[in-house]
């Protein structure tokens, strides 16, 4: 295992991209004409490793794919990003996850995930990751992997002093109360607060109710995203929260707009901590905002050499 320290490291899940682009999302039992299908790399917790990577983060993965055509391009993929790849395991028993995605012409899009070799990463790749995980500047978890997975990772960076940031992502009602009071920065959207806390969340003012429910619940500090609204941001009990706006663009595809989101905010966790948890976010939506502008997934990331040199 190498000695050197990150960044950045991410815990989670590695998909391959199936999409096909459509006018329109079909009904129920309906087939309808696509116009182009492609195939790419997402993944909500490669996503967010692969956009901190693009910002120039040092980052390392640890997660599972198969012992497959898409499991070595996916390895090949991390390396071609500048990503750590020691801790991506290749499973003999299960293939790599794939994420099947129809994208309409208003840039909206519909997922199924199977996960595959992704629910097989758990306590003995943990355990040969330990080195790197404690010598990381920020750990990202996600719920692409199994939530014991996800818990146990969160643990050892708790032991080890490194600052976590949780997405609880696909959201689950029943979510283990220690991922609260694990999360330095608990990052969820609209429809996961909703899902968590039971609770409207369409609004920013409505956004603001759910997060302080989930700072009651043992957060260090609270992100929830709000696509064009930007996110709103709540760091303690009792401190009003803040709506940090998002630019106006006009959006072609918002596919891993959350993560390229999360992924930002990670870089400028670990990279720039002494700016507030409201500036690191003001300039994670800006990176998000352009993620949006192009067709894909980790394709559609920006790297520093795109971005405001003021965002630096």
């Amino acid at each position: 295992m190498t000695e050197e320290g990150f960044d950045v490291t991410v815990v989670g899940s590695c998909m391959t991209d199936l999409v096909s682009q459509a006018p329109r999302l079909p009904k129920p039992g309906e087939t309808i004409h696509g116009h182009k299908f492609f195939t790419g790399f997402g993944g909500k917790g490669a996503n967010q490793c692969i956009q901190a990577a693009k910002l120039g983060a040092k980052t390392a993965m640890v997660g599972k794919v198969g012992n497959d055509f898409f499991g070595d391009s996916y390895i090949q993929n991390f390396k071609d990003n500048g990503v750590h790849t020691e801790c991506v395991f290749q499973a003999s028993d299960a293939a790599t996850g794939a994420a099947s995605i129809i994208v309409n012409d208003a840039g909206e899009n519909a997922i199924v995930i199977v996960a595959g070799a992704n629910l097989l990463l758990g306590p003995a790749e943990l355990e040969v990751a330990l080195p790197l995980l404690g010598r990381s500047g920020v750990l990202l978890c996600q719920l692409e992997v199994t939530p014991r997975c996800s818990l146990q990772a969160l643990r050892l960076a708790r032991q080890h002093h490194v600052k976590t940031i949780f997405n609880p992502a696909p959201a689950v009602a029943d979510l283990d109360p220690d991922f609260y009071t694990l999360s330095d920065v608990f990052c969820c959207n609209e429809s996961e607060a909703e899902v968590l806390t039971g609770m409207s969340v369409a609004t920013v003012q409505e956004a603001h109710g759910a997060g302080q429910e989930l700072l009651r619940r043992g957060c260090g500090a609270v992100v929830v995203t709000l696509g064009a609204q930007g996110c709103v941001v709540l760091r303690a009990l009792g401190v009003a929260p803040h709506h940090v706006p998002a630019p106006a663009v006009r959006a072609l595809d918002t596919t891993g707009a959350g993560d390229s989101f999360i992924g930002a905010l990670a870089f400028y966790m670990a990279r720039y901590p002494a700016l507030p948890l409201e500036e690191m976010a003001r300039r994670a939506n800006q990176v998000a905002a352009v993620s949006v502008q192009a067709v894909g997934t980790q394709a559609s990331y920006p790297c520093r050499t795109d971005l405001p040199a003021e965002l630096f």
